[in-house]
């Protein structure tokens, strides 16, 4: 049966509180559409944790700067819906920009502390406009449970950071980063490499595993992370925006790793930026 397509706020609540009134739990679901694997987990994830799902399709303008790829950011709603339907997902909320940012909107969640580094450095302007569409999502809905993926790790900190800030009565569950079967983490942007480009791609997971390895075997943060980027320039990433080794919880830079950690990267191939990430495991 193919998802309710609500596309106001109003709908959006009126819908939830029917469920409500039956007892059910609900499960959110929030991303900006061109559905792929990766979406579907969580969906699948979702499914899991609530009752009815709530899958959010809204290309959010806030977290784009100007030369960034709003314009061309893929939209498939129509393929969207199919999977949707496929999935068994009860409602698609898909807002026209008007009823997240009315005029006058003057509103803005900012987070501290968290999105200081990495996407913070490199897209000043992107966890502003993540904060607050999130905040506003999750405050529409009122789900029980809200699903999102540890590829965007920091985005994942940043929301039950501003979660349990705020008091928004939610429970943010992790879901594993879906991988291609040569590694790459699936994202909707792998659609803009060109096929030497998607042979290449795979090398970024690859080295960051290797990252993780060596850290995990005590090697200084400073030689793995001047080791693995020099393996990326090897294989072609032309530029990198970060490639760190953070404290799992805070994302504070560690020298050494003793507590949890993950290895973050942001690179470029082409006109293509790529992100990833790979928990760090001590040595037993």
């Amino acid at each position: 049966m193919a998802p309710s397509v609500i596309d106001s706020v109003a709908g959006l609540r009126e819908a939830v509180a029917a469920w409500r009134r039956d007892g059910l739990t609900v499960a959110l679901v929030p991303t900006m559409g061109a559905l792929h694997e990766g979406h579907m987990a969580l969906v699948r994830a979702a499914r899991a944790h609530g009752d009815r799902t709530v899958v959010s399709l809204f290309v959010n303008p806030t977290q784009f700067a100007p030369d960034e790829d709003f314009a061309l950011y893929p939209r498939r709603q129509t393929d969207d819906l199919a999977k949707l339907a496929d999935a068994g997902v009860e409602a698609a909320f898909m807002p026209p920009t008007a009823a997240i940012y009315p005029p006058g909107f003057a509103t803005t969640v900012r987070v501290e502390g968290v999105t200081a580094g990495l996407e913070g450095a490199s897209r000043p302007h992107f966890f502003d406009g993540v904060g607050t569409v999130v905040t506003k999502l999750l405050l529409q809905c009122l789900p029980d449970v809200a699903l999102f993926g540890e590829k965007d790790y920091q985005q994942l900190v940043t929301v039950r950071r501003l979660v349990a800030d705020l008091d928004i009565p939610c429970q943010i569950e992790a879901v594993p980063t879906v991988r291609a079967a040569d590694g790459l983490a699936l994202s909707s942007r792998n659609a803009y490499l060109s096929v030497e480009e998607r042979r290449i791609a795979p090398k970024l997971f690859e080295v960051l595993t290797w990252m993780a390895t060596a850290l995990g075997e005590g090697a200084a943060s400073a030689d793995a992370i001047a080791q693995g980027a020099a393996a990326l320039r090897d294989a072609g990433f032309a530029r990198i925006d970060y490639l760190a080794a953070c404290d799992a919880e805070t994302l504070e830079p560690v020298v050494r790793v003793d507590v949890s950690a993950r290895v973050l990267a942001a690179v470029w191939l082409g006109e293509t930026r790529l992100i990833d990430n790979v928990p760090v495991s001590l040595a037993s």
